[in-house]
């Protein structure tokens, strides 16, 4: 034991320990590598949904370019630009990956040091690199790349980046720049009287219109603190010395551009934009205008900090790890997509360019899975960055004709099924955000809901209701139609269901609005789901146009061709908008609560995928909330943890980990749209979320421990709490809810 050191800690004063801050628990590797949950291996398609798909962003809340180490070149559908796993470097990117995604990077730039011979050759230039010699944090990220002993940093803000190099020797040292266009269209420039390389790389579309382009590119200007030794560009490895421009023409031809420095350390600022050159340049020069690496990374790490510590937990460090670690992961995407002075792109095939003006425009809405825990998480959090958001969407239906489904690059997908764009907006409202425009928003949520795309070319593209014509007919939509005009064909009974709690949240935002007539037609037709779980078994099943049941049914099979990414049993259990009616509707609550325990007690509860991910949180409806506070604390442990490897199932736009976060903390929105949180069983011993009104609402649960899940009783403001849900209104009024916990079942 080395006294000296312990005898020298001792002296120190009080103030130089520093006290962590939320930033500091933040483990952004989590959940880029394989999953570990045994869920996961059991319900994974051909293991698909095995990884987490995440990367480690780092930035700030929400930004429009984060930077990752990259391990993989390409931008195809599926593959983020990190795998834990990998065991060399290709460079440093500048990426709009959505974390924890199965869709595609794009607009991305790649910046890697070498030394030595010039190599220009994406793998062949990947270093190996030691763990041991990584620090990863959401605001730094830094490693020392074996080949030529590089050691690389990096920081960044919302549109510009930082990156330095300290290169081991003083001559032959290299800088490379690449576009990572899989098409072969990037374009890069070098200006050695400015220091400087710019460039841009064209996005195209994935899912509907896939492989169209997009209608703008991601643009970027480099600039680094040293002149160049010398410089030239790339195209297909070919190097051209001297050379200033390369463009690749369409054949997948790889471009890139290259310096070479005298000095040891090598300073880069990065500035990205969605417009132009000259909106990167402006966003560089508004966001970085200084060399000075620790003045970023200490804004970046500031700008985490403040969106953390809006959640204050005390518990044990590792329970602060996962939390933290999940609301990091909570705040990536949707992203800013406006430049800095509100500058954006049209929407689809709109070419023209807008100005946001009082508010940014965002883009990239994982709308299936972010809906339900992501949106209002933010809601709660972050009402001015909500009202953005809706704005953005109102803006693209604007622009496009209609609202938008799944929209992503900054065009109609149709990725997924269900209409949440109503879903975030309606929750939205009808908490109380305001600053966006709900008028027009609910002209267009109307449109979804109420008119058929006729128009087939336009349909084909995503504008509109997948299947809608037969769900208006039947009032639900049968096995007949395939919806092959959708990337998920078929899936009649899952798309039956979202809308028929799409439909409810509509009816409340129409309720709102004073119009009458729309709200009771929707309230009808939010009853919809009765037509697709059949009473006498009790599960959602396939149903045809005549009204009969399909006959070769099995409610636990893992996939079903009318149900989306799960089985009949799970999907069951989606009507968030009237557990009560479909506990009727299926005979009872002693009938719920025996498929309840069905999907939980023998292997058939997958949390690794959003529909699931409600489910815990409905015992209460039934009279049971005792379950599901045992339960919700076995998920916790079971489907995450502080490894690689800790996320069950994709991430999907961070809900995988909005989920943890609302249940760590003891309350979860089972329906959007209403301004209810079910209770659970918090983690915390104490809970204190610091509202953006200047109040504050805490959760204290004394004793809790990981064998006291049970609530035996409550108080909130000192006053008996008897209630299995709290409303937003009495969160955001501040106050204390004070929870006794035990180890006894609370029936």
């Amino acid at each position: 034991m080395n006294y000296k050191k312990i005898l020298f800690a001792l002296l120190l004063p009080l103030g130089s320990v520093a006290q962590k801050q939320p930033a500091d628990y933040v483990n952004p590797l989590i959940g880029s590598a394989p999953s570990t949950t045994e869920s996961a291996k059991k319900h994974s398609e051909a293991g698909s949904e095995m990884k987490g798909q995440i990367v480690p962003a780092i930035g700030v809340p929400q930004g429009m370019t984060s930077w990752t180490p990259q391990t993989r070149a390409t931008e195809l559908k599926c593959i983020p630009p990190f795998y834990y796993n990998d065991t060399k470097i290709q460079g440093f990117r500048g990426t709009h990956w959505m974390n924890g995604s199965c869709v595609q990077d794009y607009g991305s730039v790649t910046i890697m040091p070498m030394s030595g011979k010039l190599n220009v050759n994406t793998t062949d230039r990947g270093s190996d690199f030691d763990r041991k010699t990584e620090t990863v944090k959401p605001s730094y990220y830094q490693v020392t790349l074996k080949k030529g002993n590089i050691k690389a940093e990096m920081t960044a803000l919302s549109r510009a980046g930082f990156l330095q190099f300290n290169f081991s020797q003083n001559q032959e040292n290299y800088i490379v720049v690449e576009p990572n266009s899989d098409e072969g269209e990037g374009f890069v420039e070098v200006h050695p009287e400015k220091n400087e390389i710019v460039g841009y790389n064209p996005v195209h579309r994935i899912y509907q219109g896939v492989g169209k382009p997009a209608g703008f590119s991601g643009y970027f200007v480099i600039q680094f603190d040293q002149t160049f030794t010398d410089f030239g560009v790339w195209k297909n490895n070919e190097i051209n010395n001297k050379v200033t421009q390369a463009q690749g023409n369409g054949q997948k031809q790889t471009v890139g551009a290259y310096a070479q420095f005298g000095n040891k350390l090598v300073k880069v600022r990065i500035g990205t934009s969605f417009t132009s050159l000259e909106g990167a340049r402006k966003n560089l020069e508004g966001e970085i205008n200084h060399w000075d690496f620790s003045k970023t990374r200490q804004a970046s790490n500031n700008a985490w900090n403040k969106a953390l510590s809006k959640i204050q937990v005390k518990g044990s460090e590792y329970d602060k790890t996962l939390f933290y670690s999940a609301l990091y992961h909570a705040k990536l995407t949707p992203r800013v997509f406006s430049d800095i002075d509100g500058t954006y792109t049209g929407f689809a095939d709109d070419d023209n360019i807008y100005q946001a003006k009082g508010f940014d425009y965002y883009e990239d809405y994982n709308l299936w899975d972010t809906y339900r825990a992501v949106h209002p998480l933010h809601t709660l959090l972050e009402p001015k960055v909500t009202a953005d958001m809706m704005q953005s969407l109102v803006k693209k239906a604007e622009q496009g004709t209609w609202l938008p489904i799944f929209p992503c690059w900054n065009n109609y997908t149709a990725a997924m099924i269900g209409d949440h764009a109503t879903a975030a907006i309606g929750d939205a409202y009808i908490k109380g955000i305001k600053g966006f425009d709900i008028k027009t928003a609910y002209k267009f949520m109307r449109k979804n809901a109420f008119e058929v795309n006729t128009d087939q070319k336009s349909y084909e593209e995503g504008k509109g209701r997948r299947g809608l014509a037969s769900y208006l007919q039947y009032n639900y939509i049968p096995l007949e139609d395939s919806v092959w005009q959708a990337f998920h064909k078929r899936e009649q009974v899952s798309r039956t269901l979202e809308y028929a709690y799409d439909d409810f949240v509509l009816a409340q935002v129409a309720k709102k609005l004073g119009e009458k007539a729309d709200y009771e037609t929707l309230m009808k037709r939010s009853k919809n789901y009765q037509n697709v779980i059949d009473p006498q078994t009790g599960y959602a099943r396939g149903r045809y146009a005549d009204g009969t049941w399909i006959k070769t049914f099995d409610p636990f099979a893992q996939r079903s061709s009318f149900i989306t990414e799960g089985s009949p049993a799970q999907y069951t259990f989606y009507v968030p908008q009237d557990v009560e009616g479909l506990i009727k509707h299926i005979g009872g609550e002693k009938r719920f609560i025996e498929k309840l325990d069905t999907l939980f007690d023998q292997g058939y509860y997958w949390h690794g995928n959003e529909p699931n991910n409600q489910i815990v949180y409905l015992y209460p409806f039934a009279n049971q909330a005792w379950k599901t506070q045992e339960k919700v604390r076995q998920i916790i442990r079971e489907e995450y943890d502080i490894s690689a490897g800790g996320m069950s199932g994709n991430e999907d736009g961070g809900q995988m980990s909005a989920w943890l976060v609302f249940s760590m903390m003891g309350y979860y929105p089972v329906c959007p749209g209403t301004p209810n949180y079910i209770i659970g069983s918090p983690t915390f011993e104490e809970t204190t979320l610091n509202l953006p009104n200047g109040k504050t609402f805490k959760i204290i649960a004394k004793g809790n421990s990981a064998k006291t899940p049970y609530i035996q009783s409550a108080t909130l403001n000192g006053k008996p709490f008897t209630q299995n849900f709290l409303t937003h209104q009495q969160i955001m009024a501040g106050g204390i809810l004070d929870l006794k916990i035990s180890s006894h079942k609370s029936l």
